[in-house]
């Protein structure tokens, strides 16, 4: 049997203006964008629609922003019935408010939580990410391993966006030689990325504590339909296993390649991104060239 899978973006696809129509055309957009405001303590809708992209850049903003985008555009859909959902790192939690097992308020909370413990962990240590393009992902892993073996300094693949598109995260210095390394070995491109820290990665273990003790502190329902979770890359319903994998995807890699396949396999024929940007339609078109794709903003 066929099924529709809801994607939901993640920090990177916030843009200026973002959310205004929705608010403007939307009663129910309306009444969740000032539930947001109110429980962050700040008009985050003004920042949304009226900032600059400065402003929106920070991961603290960012964060909220995606997710109160995605989720508010996901409620002004009629009747979806989501025969499975995921989402690309932050937008797990967008994903968790679409299969009912976070409510919208403690989702929002968690995030502003994980935005926060994510800002204070790049300030710790100076870190980053790249773009390797052209270059199989077990060779990326490879020698993001061999950096870390003969330097000592952090490195390692972080999101596995489609065949040919991986990301790296570590260290300035890690980054740095596993760029030099990744073009020798035949990358097309190995692009520093402006980013202010190395997200999934064990450089992200201090953010990773925080987040935990609020995780587990917080209510999951059982899911209407599975979450197909960052780091484990398949279907999963059980609540206590989705908690542990959110905790878990702090520091470690986002799947993406293999979380698509897998929906696939599981009878996922149409796939729609629901939130900021176009980014995940393209990326589910170059894992899955049959794919019936499109989006919700």
């Amino acid at each position: 049997m066929s099924k529709h899978a809801y994607l939901f973006p993640g920090q990177g696809s916030q843009f200026m203006g973002m959310g205004k129509q929705l608010y403007e055309s939307h009663n129910t957009a309306k009444v969740l964008f000032e539930k947001a405001n109110e429980i962050l303590g700040f008009r985050i809708s003004d920042i949304m629609f009226e900032g600059t992209d400065e402003a929106l850049k920070q991961t603290n903003i960012t964060q909220p922003a995606v997710f109160i985008h995605s989720v508010i555009a996901y409620q002004t859909l009629v009747d979806p019935q989501p025969g499975l959902v995921a989402g690309h790192s932050l937008g797990e939690f967008s994903a968790l408010v679409a299969n009912h097992v976070l409510h919208f308020e403690d989702a929002l909370r968690l995030v502003a939580i994980r935005a926060s413990a994510m800002q204070k962990a790049c300030e710790i240590t100076p870190s980053t990410m790249a773009a390797v393009l052209a270059l199989a992902d077990d060779k990326v892993e490879e020698l993001c391993a061999t950096v870390q073996l003969e330097t000592g300094e952090v490195v390692v693949a972080a999101n596995f966006n489609c065949p040919g598109q991986l990301v790296i995260s570590g260290s300035l210095k890690g980054i740095e030689i596993a760029c030099e390394k990744m073009k020798a070995a035949g990358a097309k491109r190995a692009l520093v990325l402006p980013v202010g820290g190395a997200f999934h990665s064990p450089l992200m273990a201090p953010a990773k504590e925080e987040l935990a003790a609020a995780i587990e502190a917080t209510h999951f329902n059982t899911p209407i339909c599975p979450i197909y979770q960052n780091v484990v890359a398949k279907a999963v319903t059980d609540p206590a296993a989705i908690k542990q994998n959110l905790i878990e995807q702090l520091t470690g890699a986002v799947r993406w390649t293999q979380s698509v396949q897998a929906m696939v396999q599981d009878g996922a024929t149409e796939f729609t991104e629901v939130g900021p940007g176009k980014v995940l339609q393209g990326l589910v078109q170059k894992i899955h060239r049959e794919a019936i794709v499109n989006g919700v903003s």
